[in-house]
């Protein structure tokens, strides 16, 4: 090493001669070769020092989550972990009058020295020498930066230190970056770091508009934070704050009049950090790429008012009653309110209670039927008996134990009758209809039996979904049964925007508004004039539901571009005799839906319900009569419209359906045979566009289009 120095500064040595860079100087060739060398040997050293001890601009990431609504209004602030309140600076988000008033106060040169201020030091060694005693520390606002990177004791080890971390920070950031890092770590007292954390502990807003009073006192506070903390010791605070208002008044920030007139001002009192949306907000937190300013699809108003109906529907904290709420638009699924519970202080408060699994009661109903309509085994106007009947080892019941005789399809789902809806699962298969729900992104949390027939108890509520579920759910029923999952986050927006997220189809558009149709005309809540009589009140499709034992309290609907659902319960599953969703949940439901008319605007996703349910559609042809023996074959696989995978010449599939007696397979008009295990396997020939056909006994006849897919 010693020697590669010499040569190095050998060549220096001789780059004086004007043949070479025409470089001349006036000193000894011997005394520069010296000062180059000397100079190797420092710089080497130091530049290695840099490079294998870089400062640690990392923990300045360490910050609070800062969870906004759609248009950038903070409703959650969080803590990190060690329970500071440390929130990250933009520059562009805080008033230029604090900027201007800070460096002038605290490092003039601040935009032109290199991390050290040599005349600044020198001033401040000087009043040391002359005073007795340290007057001011002569410390940038970089080398400040560095000793809150790594606090060290004070002392002039410490000030080396902080001197070379300040010119490793002058390296690796720009002066709007160190000034950033600075304003998000500066102490402000107790578990205050950061002018953003005091701005909303002291004043209750951010620092984007502050007054003179304001800036001078985040200014002071740092550089005694806990002899100086408002909260504590106001009259220290008030001093020192007076004392930065005659500086900056002297340095022509501020007015002479006005300094002295904001001088007079009290000393602000500390104040609760944001609080709303305390379930959706943690909720996303856990979602969101980065903890600084997290903008999300909730809207503050509403969920304001959420909040309240929450809160009033709960009722008194000593009954244990918890209150979920979710508003979806339609148009975008995005959430744009949710709470989780209403009020933290009753029991299971703080669990969020949109997340939790809970019996759906009847809520599925609806789907049961579109499904129904699809396969054609149902229509709106279709007679289906609501008498007693038993499925193997199953026997439903309705909830008020009476039977109706012959009702219609929109009869039985209008006033929720139970074995009518059994019966449509029964047909449409409670497999398949659990396998539709889950496709469309619903999470059945209850395992179904093993056997069919105890897996039509899921039309009844034999499952868990959360209110998420049921949301998403509605949601595709008021855009023409198309599954789309559920937005939190701005950032999820836009990425669903770009990555073009395919629906997934749980009904067909006409079954959805022929459902659609039939729950708007069911009998509205006691107190509610029906809203085909009310010009400007909105249609509701709403279906109520009451789980086994008054445990969950449902409603659930689609109405003017927003899906809501309300859920009413104990998050310990208590029961409560007598509580039903038409008693508890519908109505609140209506309650939440005139909050949305009164804060975010009408939408539809398709036609007016009310032109929906004037009858402008015609309904599809079907029986006029529902029997089950009268069910065509269902298949399973392959679905339709689906894409199945041919690896190469050889692959086969096996057929699977569901159906009455021997089955029959066809494709394009060519009969399958079964193999000795009795399955019928099919073996395309190519690639391509195919129609698989099967045929039960009675000759009905279910089709199935399919594209076989090839590697090549």
């Amino acid at each position: 090493m010693h020697e590669l120095l010499k040569r190095a500064a050998g060549f220096l040595g001789r780059l004086k001669s004007p043949e070479g860079w025409r470089f001349r100087f006036w000193w000894p060739e011997e005394w520069w070769r010296k000062a180059a060398l000397v100079a190797l040997y420092v710089l080497v050293p130091v530049l290695l020092i840099d490079l294998l001890f870089p400062p640690p601009i990392h923990r300045g990431d360490v910050i609070s989550g800062v969870v906004m609504d759609r248009r950038g209004a903070v409703m959650r602030i969080f803590p990190v972990e060690d329970g500071k309140w440390r929130m990250r600076a933009h520059l562009d988000q805080i008033d230029p009058d604090f900027i201007e008033a800070l460096l002038a106060y605290e490092d003039k040169r601040f935009r032109e020295h290199g991390g050290v201020d040599f005349l600044a030091l020198a001033r401040a060694g000087g009043s040391m020498v002359s005073a007795g005693q340290i007057v001011s520390g002569g410390s940038t606002i970089t080398m400040q930066t560095a000793r809150l990177l790594e606090p060290r004791p004070r002392n002039i080890f410490s000030k080396i230190i902080e001197t070379f971390r300040a010119w490793q920070l002058e390296r690796r950031l720009s002066k709007d970056e160190i000034l950033e890092l600075y304003l998000t770590m500066a102490p402000y007292g107790g578990n205050l770091e950061g002018v953003r954390a005091a701005s909303w502990a002291y004043f209750g807003r951010e620092p984007d508009n502050l007054s003179p009073d304001q800036i001078a006192m985040l200014i002071a506070l740092p550089q005694s934070p806990e002899a100086r903390r408002p909260d504590l010791r106001p009259e220290a605070a008030i001093v020192a704050r007076e004392r930065v208002l005659m500086r900056l008044a002297e340095e022509g920030i501020f007015a002479a009049d006005l300094a002295r007139e904001s001088a007079e001002y009290p000393a602000p009192k500390r104040k609760d950090f944001p609080q709303l949306a305390w379930h959706a907000s943690e909720e996303a937190l856990g979602r969101a790429s980065s903890p600084d300013n997290i903008r999300t699809t909730l809207d503050m108003n509403l969920q304001r008012e959420i909040e309240a109906i929450a809160l009033r529907a709960a009722g008194p904290t000593r009954d244990g009653v918890q209150t979920a709420i979710m508003v979806v638009d339609i148009a975008t699924r995005e959430v744009r309110a949710a709470a989780g519970s209403a009020n933290r202080a009753s029991l299971g408060g703080w669990i969020d209670l949109t997340n939790r699994p809970r019996s759906p009661g009847s809520t599925l109903k609806p789907f049961i039927y579109g499904l129904a309509f699809d396969d054609g085994v149902a229509a709106p106007d279709t007679r289906i008996a609501d008498t007693p009947r038993r499925y193997a080892s199953y026997r439903p019941d309705n909830f008020d134990r009476t039977f109706r005789g012959d009702v219609t399809v929109s009869e039985a789902l209008q006033h929720s009758l139970n074995i009518p809806a059994v019966s449509a699962l029964d047909a449409v298969g409670a497999q398949r209809f659990a396998a539709a729900l889950a496709f469309a992104g619903a999470d059945l949390s209850m395992p179904l039996a093993a056997d069919d027939d105890a897996g039509l108890a899921i039309a009844l509520g034999g499952m868990g979904m959360t209110v998420r579920d049921i949301a998403l759910l509605y949601a595709a029923l008021g855009d023409g049964g198309r599954a789309l999952p559920l937005n939190w986050l701005q950032e999820e927006r836009q990425a669903d925007r770009v990555k073009k997220t395919p629906a997934t189809q749980i009904m067909s558009a006409q079954s959805a508004r022929q459902i659609v149709d039939i729950l708007a005309q069911a009998p509205a809540p006691d107190g509610r004039m029906p809203a085909m009589l009310t010009q400007e009140a909105p249609v509701i499709a709403a279906k109520t539901g009451t789980s086994y034992g008054f445990r969950d309290a449902w409603a659930a609907a689609t109405g003017n571009g927003y899906a809501v659902v309300v859920w009413i319960g104990r998050a310990d599953s208590g029961p409560r005799p007598g509580v039903t969703g038409r008693d508890a949940a519908l109505p609140t439901l209506f309650d939440v839906y005139d909050a949305i008319g009164r804060v975010l605007p009408a939408r539809s996703s398709g036609p007016s319900l009310r032109e929906e349910v004037a009858g402008t559609h015609t309904p599809p042809s079907a029986l006029a009569r529902f029997d089950r023996e009268n069910t065509p074959p269902q298949i399973f696989f392959p679905p339709d419209g689906g894409e199945v995978w041919r690896d190469n010449e050889h692959t086969s599939f096996v057929l699977s359906a569901q159906g009455r007696g021997k089955l029959a397979w066809y494709v394009d008009g060519k009969p399958l045979a079964r193999n000795v295990a009795g399955d019928t396997v099919w073996r395309p020939s190519d690639a391509g566009f195919y129609e698989v056909q099967v045929v039960d006994e009675a000759g009905r006849t279910t089709k199935a289009r399919v594209r076989v897919m090839s590697p090549d």
